[in-house]
């Protein structure tokens, strides 16, 4: 029994198309990010400044939950996210200390 394919949502379509171009924008942007956290972490790796500062960490939290609120979105959502990324960072800037 052959099966048939499912008919063209052209709006779900649309919606998709949108969602794929965003998650290959954010792709690009978290690339970019590290390659510059990269080269902090370098930087920190030759100048003996420790792989984290919890001060700054703070600070990006806070200012990234007040943009989420601003922006509509959950600020645990982007607290998670960004803590997430800030704690790859950080393994990063270990691995470049030898650690």
């Amino acid at each position: 029994m052959a099966t048939t394919a499912p008919p063209t949502d052209t709006v779900l379509d649309g919606f998709r198309k949108s969602i794929d171009n965003i998650d290959a924008a954010l792709i690009h942007m978290l690339a970019e990010r590290f390659r510059i956290t990269q080269a902090v972490g370098e930087y920190k790796a030759k100048t003996q400044l420790p792989p984290a500062d919890p001060n700054r960490e703070a600070r990006q939290i806070e200012r990234l939950r007040k943009l989420a609120i601003e922006a509509d979105l959950d600020p645990e959502f982007s607290e998670k996210f960004i803590r997430f990324v800030i704690d790859e960072v950080i393994r990063h800037h270990r691995k470049a200390r030898g650690e």
